[in-house]
């Protein structure tokens, strides 16, 4: 038979063994009926960062942002010997502890509530407890930065985190400016162990980086005496010890919350990871890194099927995909079950709106440990994959860089890239920015079950954005070609305008243009006088180049230019460039129709080019290659009408 999460009790009561045998359950909800919050008044519970973000990526205020009814949970506590553990106003469901049967039976009985059912068992003194073994390990021992010195360009020395930031071109986002200044961010977790002390973490706390912490295991704000597993996940997004251990976006403000209980194995733990989200949500958080993931229960009434990880099922991952839809970015490990019998994902990793990492080693080969995809309705899974294969995360000791291995790992790697990238492109929504670095990733015309599309490319994924923001137009008057586009720029960033005519085979530059501001939307506008062009077909292209880094075309343009306006009243002969590398632009105007011809002779005499052709009135380019002749001098002559024009020196260099 199915195994599901919930086990809904039809019974008004809950029998005595049930109580016996379980202390957390969940109590679910009808509706949320008598609530005092109002949709039209949404500051009441979600803060103006919270409101800012809807308002970007328009999305609208439901039902599913009110918070649960306090009624209800007011109801529960007055009903016996109850503790309410936490909420999901998105689930509209309650976490509850007891051992009290009456209580239980009480509850069933109010007709506001759906259904209660267990989730997790009862802990009594002095009992052993199971050990999660899902959580990721480390190596021992301190990596040493020598041999890895920084780039000549590089903002950062990243020391040893060298391979697994550059490998998705992290630097590149780093070294314009991208560092996760002004994003924030929710590790998901089950602690952060001396994040308060270890030196990896000076940055952060010198710049008042964590903005907020709380423990949904224990209900109290400290998370620093936890697990050492969400410490070294955060290590690899926040360390910042130059030379030594760089993470891949050291500049964020983080939310800390422990929703991992490392004890045991119950779905009490999604549901405290839906409530760490929904809290996230409400104050506005970009991002969430979620290095967890569940199937198998200490108890096995809970345990999931393949088929239940199908993105709809389980608490975490339904909670997942609403996180998604109210604009938050969800990267989660896709699991560490591929050398195990499971093989496959688990949830929340299956979820439908999430960018799901897989892990790799610095040189793109996976880790046989990687969970296998699909998600069971079919989703490519992992999307993605980053480094989780020795990956570099703080030692549990003195915060000093060590090996880890894992999906867990991978995840807040992949975190870090989308928050650098999510800064340089705010227009552009969570789904956005997992599609393009899909698009990006180097396998992404042959998608597979172990990396996915691949390993992403912040650089390749940036200038996809660059073309998508890329906004033009053009039009014809007074004899001049009037062209305007909107591009993100910063005084780092050139734009070339090259133009070719009806008849030429080769681009001419016009002109390049800068904006001296920091980086973001600008306008350009040039104006090409068209006066001493024939009629024809005008193309333009438009070429920009990023510092030394990379040069792309955004996109061209075609006018018809059809202007009576390249009327020439004198006769005139223009040969330029000279000195001249690859092409030799010869403009030829004349008053009155003529025959023309081109010589270009070497220096000992030798005819290397010649052209001869019929010129109406007007002007005419002829744009020679010059690029695979001989360095050298040469001599162009031109004829009109056979008689000799014009003589002129040039170097070709």
């Amino acid at each position: 038979m199915k195994k599901t999460l919930f086990i809904f009790l039809v019974m008004i009561g809950v029998s005595y063994s049930a109580s016996a045998q379980f202390s957390r359950y969940i109590i679910r909800f009808r509706d949320k009926g008598s609530n005092p919050f109002s949709i039209a008044n949404p500051s009441q519970y979600l803060t103006q960062r919270a409101l800012d973000r809807r308002t970007r990526y328009h999305i609208s205020i439901d039902s599913s942002d009110l918070p649960v009814t306090p009624r209800y949970i007011d109801s529960l506590r007055s009903s016996g010997n109850v503790t309410i553990l936490n909420s999901s106003k998105w689930l509209n469901q309650v976490a509850i502890q007891t051992t009290d049967a009456a209580a239980l039976a009480k509850i069933n009985s109010f007709p506001f509530v759906l259904s209660a059912s267990p989730i997790a068992a009862r802990t009594l003194p002095g009992m052993d407890l199971p050990v999660n073994k899902k959580l990721d390990s480390t190596a021992g021992g301190i990596l040493s930065p020598a041999g890895r010195p920084a780039g000549v360009n590089d903002y950062y020395n990243y020391g040893v985190s060298n391979g697994q930031v550059k490998i998705h071109q992290g630097d590149f986002l780093h070294n314009h400016g991208f560092r996760g200044e002004g994003m924030q961010m929710a590790v998901l977790d089950a602690g952060f162990y001396h994040y308060l002390s270890l030196q990896t973490f000076d940055s952060i706390r010198n710049n008042n980086q964590v903005l907020g912490t709380w423990d949904f295991v224990a209900n109290e704000s400290s998370v620093n005496e936890d697990h050492t597993h969400g410490m070294q996940c955060l290590s690899t997004i926040a360390a910042n010890i130059p030379g030594t251990f760089v993470g891949t976006a050291p500049k964020t403000s983080f939310y800390l919350y422990r929703t991992e209980d490392i004890s045991s194995e119950y779905p009490i733990e999604e549901q405290n990871l839906v409530a760490a989200a929904e809290r996230a949500d409400s104050l506005g958080v970009d991002i969430c890194s979620v290095s967890l993931g569940y199937n198998q229960f200490d108890n096995a009434q809970f345990n999931y099927t393949y088929s239940d990880l199908n993105g709809n099922t389980t608490i975490s991952a339904r909670g997942a995909d609403i996180a998604a839809k109210k604009g938050m970015l969800m990267v989660i490990a896709a699991g560490n079950e591929g050398n195990n019998s499971w093989h496959y994902l688990i949830t929340p990793s299956d979820a439908d709106s999430v960018l799901t990492v897989g892990a790799v080693d610095t040189t793109g080969i996976v880790g046989s440990f990687s969970s296998y995809g699909p998600s069971s309705d079919g989703q490519v899974k992992p999307a993605v994959a980053a480094v989780g294969v020795f990956a570099v995360v703080a030692n549990t000791a003195n915060g000093l860089p060590s090996y880890g291995f894992g999906t867990s790992f991978a995840c807040p790697n992949m975190a870090g890239i989308s928050t650098c990238l999510w800064q340089a492109f705010p227009e552009v929504s969570n789904m956005d920015i997992i599609d393009v670095l899909e698009r990006s990733g180097n396998n992404y015309n042959t998608p597979d079950n172990r990396t996915g599309y691949g390993i992403p490319d912040a650089k390749r994924s940036f200038v996809i954005l660059q073309k998508k923001l890329y906004s033009q137009q053009s039009a014809i008057a007074d004899c001049k070609a009037k062209l305007q586009f909107s591009v993100k720029t910063d005084n780092t960033m050139n734009i070339v305008v090259e133009r070719i005519l009806a008849g030429e085979t080769n681009y001419t530059i016009l002109t390049t243009l800068q904006n001296s501001s920091v980086y973001g939307m600008h306008d350009f506008a040039y104006d090409d006088d068209l006066s001493s062009v024939a009629t024809g077909t005008v193309k333009y292209r438009f070429k920009m180049i990023i510092a030394a880094d990379t040069s792309f075309y955004l996109d061209s343009m075609t006018l018809d230019h059809n202007q009576d306006c390249h009327v020439v009243t004198a006769n005139n002969i223009t040969i330029s460039p000279n000195p001249v590398s690859e092409y030799l632009n010869i403009t030829i105007a004349r008053a009155t129709a003529a025959k023309i011809n081109i010589v270009i002779q070497n220096a000992i005499g030798q005819k290397v080019y010649s052209d001869e052709f019929q010129q109406a009135a007007g002007s005419v380019i002829k744009t020679i290659l010059m690029k695979r002749m001989s360095r050298g001098a040469y001599f162009v002559t031109v004829y009109i009408d056979k008689k000799k024009a014009i003589t002129k020196e040039i170097l070709h260099r």
